[in-house]
């Protein structure tokens, strides 16, 4: 089982063109997800939905914004998690309960998926997808209680994991984030109605005020009689994802509080404090590699320059589902610049190594385009453990730093130095020691207890 994540959900109420601003909200997020799309709608009568597989601009139309009206919408953008990249897979996942018609989008992975899908099948639910969404709306329509808010708290105590979730019902919209915080969700307000987003970024291009994030163990509702919230489950660890602001949240996000573009040039400066290597020039990969690199060269002194040409048409090759489609993507998506680059020594900053394969033929790349040594500065540590809650690093095999010393890394990937950020400069960056981050990638500390059965073909004997 996989778990391939960076999702994004947006959620408007109370305002006629929804569809329309669900649309906007979704392509701002569409860096969270690029498989699939989809929009579903309160019209005053039921739910309609339009769903496809790819990019926002590719699944949506013109004709689409004049049947889906309403004012109240909620949206995704997906990047396959527990299940099958496919159209049956595709959020937000709408159907029919004894409360009438609900939308679920789901940010996030829930790490009990096995049991949960144990006990409802011996229950008699049959499911039509293989994602843990699907699980959340059974859950909710199997509640003993005879109200949809609190049969969702119900199936939220039973659920484990990370999850932000957007739930559309008739004339209401819901936000809720799982006790720990693993996953970003904020809260805001535009032309006297709300909007919900992964991140926001999406408010700015719409215009919205940013009100707050919802907090962890927080169910925010909105509907005619404005905005109530509740805690449902309280928490005393946190765990947000410290890898949102590494790499998965857009520099112009507020996430966890911190600025992402903030929190990005002092890893970089952080990373410049203890370089050694003498070189012409600091390069970042791009996008993501770029808010560290601009830290870097203003604390070091050394040269900034774009030594990389990224093609804008070809997405991010972390989140491509299939190994063959991210090495194909990474040939075509960066070129270097090789009359800045001839016989010149290099710093190269990169934001992560995960696999190692894509950094590997980056540096190729860069060789035979005549640089003189590659140098290269990685703001996070190295990623020795498998992800859980939802990030596309699942199997300790997969992982390059795995069993492996800085050196042996720096001999594999064929560089002249390597040093990664160390992880006591990255929990000093998010603030407060790093006690509401989950750092388990790098160190195995798993705040959320894992069931064997999920982690048995991830988690390999160290």
């Amino acid at each position: 089982m996989g778990l391939k994540e960076s999702c994004g959900v947006f959620g408007v109420f109370g305002l006629p063109n929804a569809v329309e601003l669900t649309y906007l909200g979704l392509f701002s997020l569409q860096h969270r997800g690029q498989e699939s799309a989809g929009i579903v709608v309160w019209d005053g009568k039921s739910l309609q939905e339009k769903k496809g597989m790819g990019l926002v601009s590719e699944v949506f139309h013109p004709s689409d914004f004049e049947r889906l009206k309403g004012h109240v919408a909620l949206g995704h953008v997906r990047y396959s998690t527990t299940g099958s990249s496919s159209l049956k897979n595709a959020q937000p996942f709408l159907g029919d309960c004894r409360f009438g018609e609900l939308g679920i989008a789901h940010n996030g992975n829930l790490t009990n998926t096995l049991q949960l899908r144990k006990q409802l099948t011996r229950l008699g639910s049959v499911f039509r997808s293989s994602m843990d969404t699907e699980l959340i709306l059974h859950l909710i329509a199997r509640s003993q209680f005879d109200n949809l808010e609190d049969s969702i708290k119900e199936a939220l105590w039973q659920m484990r994991g990370a999850f932000s979730l957007g739930i559309i019902a008739p004339d209401r919209l819901i936000a809720v984030r799982d006790p720990w915080g693993f996953r970003p969700l904020a809260l805001g307000k535009l032309d006297g109605g709300y909007v919900i987003s992964s991140e926001s970024c999406a408010f700015d291009v719409l215009g919205a005020e940013f009100l707050r994030e919802i907090a962890p163990g927080e169910m925010v509702v909105i509907d005619q009689n404005g905005v109530r919230s509740f805690f449902y489950a309280y928490s005393s660890r946190k765990a947000f994802c410290v890898f949102e602001l590494i790499y998965f949240a857009r520099p112009d996000s507020l996430v966890f509080g911190n600025s992402v573009y903030e929190a990005r040039k002092k890893m970089g400066q952080k990373l410049a404090a203890r370089e050694f290597a003498v070189a012409d020039m600091v390069i970042p990969v791009p996008d993501s590699g770029m808010c560290a690199a601009l830290g870097f060269a203003e604390f070091s002194g050394i040269p900034l320059e774009l030594g990389f040409i990224r093609n804008p048409y070809v997405g991010r090759t972390f989140i491509r589902p299939r190994q063959d489609e991210r090495e194909l993507a990474i040939d075509i998506k960066l070129n270097p610049l090789k009359s800045l680059l001839q016989n010149k020594r290099v710093i190269v900053i990169e934001d992560s190594i995960v696999r190692g394969n894509t950094s590997r033929r980056r540096i190729t790349t860069l060789k035979r385009a005549g640089v003189k040594e590659v140098h290269m500065r990685v703001s996070s540590p190295p990623h020795r453990f498998p992800c859980f809650y939802g990030v596309d690093f699942p199997s300790s095999s997969e992982l390059v730093a795995f069993g492996k010393s800085v050196e042996e890394i720096r001999q594999y990937l064929d560089l002249d130095s390597l040093q990664y950020l160390d992880i006591e400069d990255l929990k000093e960056i998010v603030g407060n020691a790093g006690k509401d981050f989950c750092f388990a990638c790098f160190n195995g500390d798993y705040p959320v207890r894992i069931e064997k059965e999920f982690a048995k073909n991830a988690l390999e004997k160290v």
